[in-house]
């Protein structure tokens, strides 16, 4: 069974960068590149695993304290390099709970690249939550930190890639 998901379950993110979609896009699927996304204060040397495929994973392991580890990652759900990628989000054995055979139970992150002049990108990042979500399902996504993580997380990569002139 496919899940749907509505607009009003979840969370947009938009950000700019001064770096071209192919590069910004990269950033989110090579493993070498990846780096911007791990906890700058608790770093790993663990590498991120990316199989840039659809139906393919990646993993990556999150440090935000010597008491609060875990791996994160997606199933990759759709990829048009340098124009959108999608993941239902979540690992497993990690955070957020990811089984293989439910994929419809997981969150899915949307994010698209949109050139913007000649060499900048807006990005659009989406975390959408399954409609068979209960009310208070969604509320407690909303309120369990993820907002905040995953605009710390992506103003990592502002950092990284730089913001237009």
């Amino acid at each position: 069974m496919d899940a749907t998901y509505r607009l009003e379950r979840g969370i947009t993110l938009t950000r700019l960068f001064d770096a071209p979609p192919d590069v910004v896009f990269d950033a989110w699927t090579r493993p070498e590149a990846l780096g911007w996304f791990f906890n700058p204060d608790n770093p790993t040397d663990i590498p991120a695993e990316v199989d840039l495929r659809v139906g393919g994973e990646w993993r990556q392991m999150m440090i935000i304290n010597a008491d609060n580890q875990y791996v994160t990652g997606g199933v990759y759900r759709e990829i048009v390099p340098g124009k959108r990628l999608s993941f239902y989000w979540g690992a497993r054995g990690g955070w957020p709970a990811l089984d293989p055979e439910k994929l419809e139970d997981s969150p899915v992150c949307t994010i698209s690249f949109t050139p913007r002049g000649s060499s900048a990108t807006e990005m659009r990042f989406r975390v959408l939550f399954p409609d068979h979500y209960s009310p208070q399902a969604v509320e407690e996504w909303l309120n369990c930190g993820m907002v905040p993580g995953w605009n710390m997380t992506i103003d990592r990569l502002v950092d990284r890639l730089g913001v237009p002139a």
